[in-house]
């Protein structure tokens, strides 16, 4: 923060706040009202550049998840008491709908917007995010039916989607190449089980994930994270890193800290050091580069720079010094470029390098993002 304006200083020090209004005040009720489809049920995907909903587009099921997600984490923290009933709503359309419709385990991957399967794949992305709206969702009433649907998804884990060298296959049917992406939602999803439930099998669940980033996904040497594996885990050349995926992990491992007293601070630190060589001169993250440092693309989505705040205030949970100031300035570039939107409660999904935006919608998936990023900071900076 040396050497910024006073009113720049400023503005990082109350974007917490301000962004904490924008989620109750404009995210909340917008995608909950024009979010929610009064006609099928169900959450919309996207929204149209006016704010209007595009009923046409496919119900993609981890968004439907997503969305569960934040109306449940909004309830839990005391920002949205309708958000109770709003996740609760949306999960018996998602349970109604996606589990299993086929009569085969597991959840489907696409619903059309009438909420006929349209994709019938199973998808370990996608379970990991039903995972994580189940826990949230038992967090708020401890209903032993919620626990039960949380049992039945692992059981489908275990029973379909483990593979013989570790981790889980991408889904059924099998396909490669394998990435890192889905095991770190998994990971995601047992550290909130647990902290939801306090049941140990969920430790020693996350536990697995924290032995494949160590033994296989991170490249201890070159202090990255790989993104693409073939089955054996061998990396496949050459390694794609991308920025905020080293600062979501950077979070996740101090959440796993926090659950089972192991130290991450290390590992946090290489991580969140790489993510920072890939910073444009916005200060923001670009979306991919290579294990020399190299930009690939140039391109910067805004969930990168969500998964950055959320990597600092990790740090400044485990009291490094500067973390903090760190954290509310990646928040409030986070609002000057991406939450900037003329349409209240949303936002722009990419840019170029110059600045121009290449998504004229607005995706409903980035909601979970900016919301876990503000929730984070309210309860660990404020």
């Amino acid at each position: 923060m040396a050497g910024e304006p006073i009113s720049a200083a400023q503005d990082a020090a109350d974007v917490i706040a301000r962004l904490k209004l924008r989620m109750i005040e404009h995210a909340l009720p917008l995608w909950s009202g024009e979010g929610w489809d009064r006609t099928s049920g169900g959450f919309i995907d996207r929204l149209n550049k006016d704010g209007t909903a595009d009923r046409a587009a496919p119900r993609r099921v981890f968004v439907q998840a997503r969305q569960i997600w934040c109306y449940a984490k909004a309830a839990q923290m005391g920002w949205y008491p309708e958000g109770r009933a709003i996740a609760l709503k949306g999960l018996e359309h998602m349970l109604a709908k996606a589990k299993a419709p086929d009569g085969k385990p597991g959840y489907v991957h696409r619903l059309t917007p009438d909420g006929t399967v349209l994709d019938a794949r199973r998808d370990a992305y996608d379970h990991a995010f039903i995972l994580l709206a189940l826990a949230t969702v038992y967090a708020l009433d401890q209903d032993a039916q919620v626990r039960a649907e949380i049992d039945v998804l692992l059981a489908f884990l275990d029973g379909h989607l483990r593979s013989p060298h570790g981790g889980f296959h991408e889904g059924l049917p099998v396909s490669m190449p394998r990435r890192q992406n889905p095991h770190m939602h998994l990971f995601e999803a047992m550290i909130a089980c647990f902290e939801a439930t306090h049941d140990l099998s969920f430790q020693n669940r996350a536990g697995e994930f924290f032995a494949l980033f160590l033994a296989n996904l991170y490249d201890k040497q070159k202090r990255a994270l790989g993104e693409y594996f073939e089955e054996d885990w061998s990396r496949i050349e050459p390694v794609s890193v991308e920025p905020g995926h080293q600062a979501e992990w950077a979070w996740l491992l101090k959440g796993f800290e926090r659950i089972t007293g192991c130290p991450t601070g290390p590992r946090r630190a290489e991580l969140l050091e790489t993510a920072l060589r890939y910073r444009d001169a916005t200060g923001c993250l670009v979306d991919e580069g290579d294990v020399a440092g190299n930009v690939r693309r140039d391109t910067r989505r805004l969930w990168p720079q969500t998964e950055m705040a959320k990597a600092w205030i990790a740090q400044a949970e485990g009291g490094e010094a500067g973390a903090a100031d760190e954290a509310r300035a990646a928040l409030a570039r986070l609002e000057r470029h991406y939450l900037s939107h003329p349409v209240a409660g949303g936002w722009y999904d990419q840019f170029d390098r110059d600045g121009n935006s290449l998504v004229d919608t607005i995706p409903a998936s980035s909601f979970y993002h900016v919301l876990c990023a503000v929730t984070e900071a309210e309860q660990v900076l404020s």
